[in-house]
């Protein structure tokens, strides 16, 4: 749960930190006294952004084991007789809301590798195209998390629900 508040907490700051730089001419990007604005801000906005959808994708990789190995111990537990219903509904929501989840964020890896507007590095070049890709990854990390519509947060919650009722040393392990 905290991991999930953390994540929303980073995609709003990120989001957040981008808006400023939305502007479209060179003399909005430069502060009263004439010196040019840093780029040091939508820099690190858009490491957290690469961050954040490293994450995503590798909670999306381990889904499917995730998938397998729940699966396995509601098996076991049917098998002695246990009530799964909640936890079996949770997880059908879940799978069902990953080919959405996962097309929304397919499209990131894209705009990871042209990096428009940044350098290898993770520099600004061209301060008007790196703020769109910015916007453009923070738009896939949020529409990533839309997709999942809440359904991990949910088979959590049911599994937490199950295992204080039930005791799963009494299953073998998978």
């Amino acid at each position: 749960m905290f991991k999930k508040i953390t994540l929303l907490a980073l995609v709003l700051a990120i989001g957040l930190a981008i808006l400023p730089f939305s502007g479209a001419s060179a003399e909005e990007n430069t502060p009263p006294s004439g010196q040019p604005v840093s780029n040091e801000r939508l820099e690190k906005a858009w490491a957290r952004l690469q961050t954040a959808y490293a994450t995503q994708s590798e909670r999306l990789d381990k889904s499917a084991a995730l998938i397998e190995k729940i699966e396995t111990r509601i098996a076991q537990a049917n098998a002695r007789g246990w009530d799964t219903s909640a936890v079996q509904s949770a997880l059908d929501a879940f799978v069902a809301a990953l080919p959405n989840a996962s097309a929304a964020h397919a499209t990131g890896a894209d705009l990871i590798a042209s990096h428009a507007g940044f350098d290898a590095d993770g520099k600004v070049t061209d301060r008007a195209a790196a703020v769109e890709t910015a916007k453009a990854l923070g738009q896939v990390v949020k529409s990533t998390r839309a997709a999942m519509n809440g359904t991990g947060d949910a088979l959590k919650a049911a599994i937490k629900a199950f295992l204080e009722t039930h005791d799963l040393a009494e299953i073998p392990a998978p």
